[in-house]
């Protein structure tokens, strides 16, 4: 049996993050079911980091992240215009109010330097917001790097040892998995969309973490993409497309798709949707379609993060609900959940944010 301090469920991003902050301060264990971490959500992410994704009450996780994953080298220019049609123009608005509110930068344009800035755009498109914070990140290195640090200060990193029984007792968590039993104080659910499954185990609160499919497909295209585009979204949520090696790009129809957690694949539906709405705000030519992937986002009703300790189930720490912004808002995430797991005062980073808004305990 492997004996721990702390063992946590899912090694992506979110068990990754929080087992390199923890560090030397406890014993870690990292739970992970595939034969290789990041299989699912992590390895299938979109890419980019952007202060107004995820809302006003995300945002200053992501912007409280930006220092570190600066100084440690993961992010790299993109920027973002967001665009509108008269449909979306509302939308668009109420964007920008949002990010003048958290103080995240952007710029006004319209239809003159939109073409400029997005040749071949349709002209249906006359109103656009920049957000020129906007990275992409190195979301391999990044999850590779978190990795590292956790083994380096002495975590076990247990693959292919899918959870199949959890039980409590006066001393702690006997996790039994199919590489073996661990033996912990505290248990971490940083099992993305398998959350509830694992709450279930321990007979945890029912928060309700739902699992939705969202999709990508890369294309080349005549033009091909300019290298140095921006990220380009579409103000109501339609798609989003930006560029990547040799010319091609990375399209998503936005779409949200409730799916029971499991190996996701990519819809021919949804693929073709977002060719047609690509080719309704652009004029460019898709020569082929090369590849396409499915990711699952995972939410809790109310679309926020749940970091903090269950209110029935004692020693279980919930580390979930991350949607599609648990990549650009790791390190800060993961340094406020570390510092409440082991009852700490919060590092300076994050020393702002308030971690009850993230409470597992808002849900009753």
């Amino acid at each position: 049996m492997t004996q721990a301090d702390i063992a946590i469920v899912g090694a992506g991003i979110a068990g990754a993050s929080l087992a390199a902050m923890i560090g030397d301060r406890a014993r870690v264990v990292l739970i992970e079911a595939e034969l290789q971490p990041g299989y699912h959500s992590t390895g299938r992410s979109a890419a980019f980091w952007s202060e107004s994704y995820g809302g006003p009450l995300v945002q200053p996780l992501t912007t409280a992240s930006r220092p570190w994953l600066e100084e440690n080298g993961f992010l790299h220019p993109r920027g973002c215009i967001h665009i509108a049609d008269a449909e979306g123009r509302l939308a668009l608005d109420g964007l920008a109010t949002e990010m003048a509110d958290c103080g995240v930068a952007y710029e006004w344009l319209y239809r003159d330097a939109l073409e400029t800035a997005i040749p071949g755009l349709r002209s249906p498109f006359t109103t656009g917001l920049t957000e020129p914070t906007c990275r992409d990140i190195d979301v391999a290195g990044l999850h590779g790097d978190f990795l590292a640090r956790a083994r380096r200060v002495g975590a076990i990193v247990l693959t292919d040892a899918e959870v199949t029984e959890i039980m409590r007792s006066d001393a702690g968590w006997r996790i039994v998995t199919r590489a073996g039993e661990v033996s912990s104080r505290l248990l971490v659910n940083a099992a993305g969309a398998w959350a509830n499954r694992i709450a279930a185990f321990a007979r945890g609160s029912a928060v309700d973490i739902q699992p939705y499919r969202r999709t990508i497909a890369q294309l080349t295209t005549d033009p091909a993409m300019a290298p140095d585009m921006p990220l380009v979204m579409d103000a109501l949520g339609r798609f989003y497309f930006k560029p990547e090696a040799g010319g091609r790009l990375w399209l998503s129809p936005h779409d949200e798709t409730p799916v029971e957690p499991h190996d996701v694949a990519p819809e021919e539906l949804d693929v073709a949707i977002a060719i047609d709405r690509f080719e309704q705000a652009v004029d460019w030519r898709v020569i082929r379609r090369e590849r396409a992937w499915a990711g699952l986002r995972s939410f809790a009703p109310d679309r926020l993060p749940v970091y903090g300790f269950d209110g029935q189930a004692p020693g279980f720490f919930w580390f979930a609900g991350q949607g599609g912004f648990g990549i650009q808002t790791a390190p800060a995430a993961a340094m406020l959940a570390a510092a409440v797991l082991l009852g700490e005062t919060l590092p300076d980073a994050v020393a702002g944010i308030d971690p009850a808004r993230y409470s597992p305990m808002r849900f009753g």
